[in-house]
């Protein structure tokens, strides 16, 4: 199989290599072509580094991922996988640190920030994963808890059990064969994130011998973890809503005056805490140094042994070692839902709901992941370190499951996971999809965006009841109120009734979290920066409305603070509808803009609201901006695959400007999704450049069986000797020369000059080359294997020829710098490079492929050096 790389109408990429390690260097290749800002931006947000060009702001991330030992605790969980897995993720890491260079040239971000590529270790990918995760299971709401109880008392610890404001939810459903129209069963769903640009979801096909699997995958992680069809089986996931994370206050002392040794008090007494320090770059500012303390629960993420406060963060792969990537190149293989079942038994952050189906007539819907077994006071507040009733006493090791006999949903209720958790979704999405399923026995693909889109509201009537009874109401309340309660209660973009429901719901918050009863919540509010939002009093309220309104709280009149919502609303001028405030506002780490200059813009209006099946959040209480939604849908018709479909909220590329950016947009408003089966278009690997002097060069990829004569008259001659295949047979060179045309790592090429084949040359990764055990291979490093043609000789013909070829390597690849390893004998091609600018290294002798040895004279000519001559 040739590995290539072939894109659909929507610029989707559908990857194809030789094997599973060629396949996986591929995406981590793909991903950094199409994603390279992203991908920086998140290893670096995962390495604690991202204030050093987004500035102070970050500072409090930065500060939090080094605490929490993020990329200590990744390394850690790699060294733990298995070789197979280890080597898999190693050649996704090669990918990314081969292609990222170049790709860095097209993002404008990196010129905007002044940033340059940093090198990936084999762990970035479980250290971006445990970034994006590590708020997942929502422990800053035992930070809010704690604060509730020392304000209100410990009565009131679950006056707020609703869904948290930074919590990640989402739909899905698995309709059986007896409820489509074609007899087979459908998984959809979607699941909200932040929408942010570019998205956190890429979809891509990956096709090798082994497998051949359609999917979302999360751009720097090699696979896909969480939605994905491999033709006889799909699956789909939701957040379980567990719980699996501590914390702990640790009493902590210095174990002389002035000393830098630290000691925490344990059920056992005290113990030495491990303890460093680590200096943060900022962008702007000068660095900071902080203290960096490990105690026997955990790593220490608030306060320290001179503040008033320590809080350490106890969660599963910081104790085990384990994420779960052992899990993807198993889910990629799988065949049916037993295969899948048996891999996700390995599978231990985030945990998760899952639903699968197969084209035997299989059905899985169960938990996954790694739950502690503890005290129930851990699930619930901060607990003090030094009791040994809050230990962790092992784990939850029957993961709860269901039979799938008719239609299910999950939306990260209580129902399947309810004994993992404590903070659960409103029922209301899932009450809804519960319901549209059992509608209708005829559901299609085509016939899943009625469920995506659905915008029927149903926590509306808890403030709506509010305002039956009122009477002595103005006019304008009046009237308002009776458009209300006839309203059908759907937020969709262009009803005035939606937004004036959204104003009345704000401005009831806004008064309740300012009633002296609540409003004290907002006092003594010491906390890091970053978790800030989780402690927000008005945030809380807007998400906790419905149990507010129920808990009837002492001195709070909610029936008059909704009336005086009512009048002050109804006083307020006309308002617009839905879609005018509520619009989507991606987020981007630089602010910077969807739009390229000079394309069309258009509004991103949007129908839904936070507790709909179409669940578009704003920031509660403030904007009606949209920020949370689905950060993709999808429908997999599990008996054909090529009939499902899918959606992002941007597009396949996260280069502003790339006809791919954000094509998908449109439909993704509208609740629309696009065809997987899109017809393929190969990319064009083919050159030109005009050479002043000199003519046209053109650069195309050999074609092994069309260019055989060609190249096996060129490398057998006797001028090519140092090519070492002078003898060989054209099936013989055929050999070879399909062999380079079916790894990602090497290719060949032909330049020709106005229409006429001049010269023959290889580029390929040191990484994956014996060359690259001769020497320190550097990020996007390029190896180049040259050979001139037979003819006539002509007057600085190579230094020519190698102006195109350099312009191919350095400005359309973008890659930093070429190496060459020219026999050290080889005198003609060492005096050819020193001409055209190459720097000569050492002489060094490696192992071939063929086991034989060669000693080499390495050559490095850099794209700073090519441009400035």
């Amino acid at each position: 199989m040739n590995a290539k790389v072939d894109r659909d109408t929507w610029g989707v990429p559908h990857l194809r290599a030789g094997d599973p390690l060629a396949l996986a260097y591929l995406q981590g290749r793909n991903a950094a072509t199409d994603r390279a800002w992203q991908l920086e931006l998140e290893h670096r947000r995962a390495l604690g580094t991202s204030a050093a060009f987004l500035g102070p702001e970050a500072l409090s991330w930065d500060t939090f991922a080094r605490q929490a030992r993020l990329a200590d605790t990744a390394q850690r969980c790699w060294e733990n996988l298995d070789d197979d897995t280890r080597e898999w993720v190693s050649a996704y890491v090669d990918g990314v640190n081969h292609s990222l260079p170049g790709a860095a040239l097209r993002a404008p971000e990196f010129a905007q920030t002044g940033l340059t590529p940093q090198q990936w270790q084999p762990w970035a990918p479980l250290a971006i994963w445990m970034a994006i995760h590590i708020l997942f299971a929502g422990f800053p709401t035992k930070l809010w808890r704690e604060h509730v109880a020392g304000h209100l008392g410990d009565d009131y610890l679950d006056l707020f059990n609703a869904e948290g404001p930074d919590t990640a939810g989402s739909n899905g459903w698995l309709i059986p064969g007896h409820r489509t129209a074609a007899g087979t069963p459908i998984i959809a769903g979607d699941p909200h994130r932040y929408i942010e640009s570019p998205g956190v979801y890429q979809q891509i096909r990956l096709a090798c011998p082994e497998y051949d699997v359609i999917g979302l995958a999360v751009p720097g992680i090699p696979g896909l973890a969480h939605f994905g069809h491999t033709g006889s089986v799909a699956w789909a996931i939701t957040n379980a809503m567990s719980d699996y994370q501590d914390l702990y206050s640790e009493q902590l002392r210095r174990t002389t005056a002035g000393s830098t040794a630290v000691e925490a008090l344990g059920p056992d007494g005290w113990q030495p805490a491990t303890r460093h320090t680590e200096q943060v770059e900022i962008a702007g500012a000068d660095p900071v140094e902080i203290e960096l303390i490990e105690t026997a629960r955990g790593p220490v993420i608030i306060g320290g042994p001179d503040q008033s406060q320590a809080i350490s963060l106890r969660y599963p792969p910081r104790v085990t070692h384990r994420i779960g990537f052992e899990v993807l190149p198993k889910l990629v293989k799988a065949t049916t839902v037993g295969d899948i079942d048996a891999a996700v038994d390995r599978w231990v952050e985030p945990v998760n709901v899952l639903m699968a189906a197969d084209t035997a007539g299989g059905l899985l819907h169960r938990t996954a992941g790694l739950v502690p077994i503890r005290h129930d006071d851990n699930r619930l507040r901060v607990v003090p370190a030094w009791k040994a009733e809050h230990q962790w006493q092992g784990w939850h090791e029957s993961m709860p499951r269901a039979t799938v006999d008719d239609a299910v949903a999950m939306a990260n209720t209580r129902h399947l996971a309810e004994p993992l958790g404590v903070d659960y979704a409103a029922p209301h999405r899932y009450n809804r999809i519960t319901d549209l399923l059992h509608e209708r026995a005829d559901w299609t693909v085509e016939t899943m965006p009625l469920i995506h889109r659905d915008t029927l509201l149903g926590s509306a009537d808890s403030l709506l009841d509010l305002l039956k009874d009122h009477q002595d109401l103005s006019p304008e309340a009046t009237t308002l109120r009776e458009r209300l309660l006839a309203w059908d209660q759907r937020m969709d973009a262009a009803s005035t009734e939606a937004s004036s429901y959204a104003a009345l719901r704000k401005a009831l918050v806004r008064r309740l979290a300012e009633h002296p009863t609540l409003a004290v919540l907002d006092q003594d509010v010491d906390v890091p920066e970053v978790f800030v939002p989780y402690l927000d009093t008005t945030a809380h309220t807007y998400f906790a409305l419905e149990s507010l309104i129920a808990a009837k709280l002492p001195d709070v009149n909610v029936n008059w603070l909704a009336r005086e919502a009512l009048e002050e609303v109804a006083h307020q001028k006309p308002r617009g509808p839905w879609g005018e405030t509520h619009q989507l506002a991606p987020l981007h780490a630089l602010r910077g803009p969807v739009f390229a200059k000079g394309e069309e813009h258009y509004e991103f209006a949007l129908s839904g609201d936070h507790h709909c099946v179409m669940s578009t959040s704003s920031l509660p209480g403030l904007t009606d901006v949209c920020i949370r939604a689905s950060a993709a849908r999808y429908a997999w018709d599990v008996a054909d695959r090529d009939n499902s479909a899918w959606i992002v909220p941007l597009g396949a590329s996260g280069v502003l400007g790339d006809a791919h950016h954000h094509d998908q947009l449109p439909l993704w408003l509208r609740g629309d999704l696009a065809p997987v089966n899109g017809a393929l278009t190969a990319e064009d690997q083919t050159f030109e450049h005009q050479v002043d002097g000199f003519g046209l060069v053109r650069i195309r990829p050999v074609v092994p069986t069309e260019d055989l004569d060609l190249i096996h008259a060129w490398v057998t001659a006797d001028r090519a000797s140092f090519w070492g295949m002078t003898g060989q047979t054209p099936e013989e060179v055929l050999a070879t020369y399909e062999f380079l045309d079916s790894v990602p790592t090497h290719h060949a090429y032909v330049a020709e000059l106005a229409g006429t084949p001049v010269a023959l040359f290889h580029t390929y990764d040191p990484q994956a080359d014996p060359v690259g055990t001769a020497y320190q291979v550097e990020l996007g490093d390029l190896g180049l294997h040259f050979l001139i043609a037979p003819g006539e000789s002509r007057p600085d013909f190579t230094g020519n020829l190698f102006v195109a070829l350099g312009t191919f390597i350095f400005q359309h690849h973008g890659h930093p710098r070429v190496v060459a390893d020219p026999d050290a004998a080889n005198t003609p091609a060492i005096t050819r490079m020193t001409r055209t600018g190459f720097t000569l290294g050492p002489i060094t002798t490696y192992t071939q492929h063929d086991g034989t040895p060669k000693t080499t004279q390495l050559a490095f000519l850099t794209r700073t050096a090519f441009l400035g001559g």
